[in-house]
């Protein structure tokens, strides 16, 4: 089974660590997000417990990585070049 990376014919190891970093800005932006909603909804989060707190933002860096994924992808698929054999066209007229 041909893996996406090779598909497209992209470098793996750049997009893997794009993928780590996209996580962890998932993950800080969720922390943002549940900072806004303590201080306004005034949920009360423990923000001791950094255990619940990583738990909490996991769904926000998944989320992020595969939003990131589905949009490389969707990008790529679009920008696929079909070759054509055109070497038989030679000489044939335009009409």
């Amino acid at each position: 089974m041909e893996s996406i990376f090779e598909e497209f014919n992209k470098n793996k190891w750049l997009f893997a660590i794009l993928g780590v970093v996209i996580y962890y800005v998932g993950t800080f932006i969720g922390g943002i997000i549940l900072g806004l909603l303590d201080e306004f909804a005034g949920l009360n989060f423990d923000w001791d417990n950094n255990f619940l707190l990583g738990f909490i933002a996991l769904p926000f860096g998944i989320g992020a990585a595969y939003l990131f994924h589905y949009l490389l992808k969707t990008n790529w698929e679009k920008s696929v070049v079909i070759v054509e054999d055109e070497i038989q066209d030679i000489g044939k007229s335009i009409d």
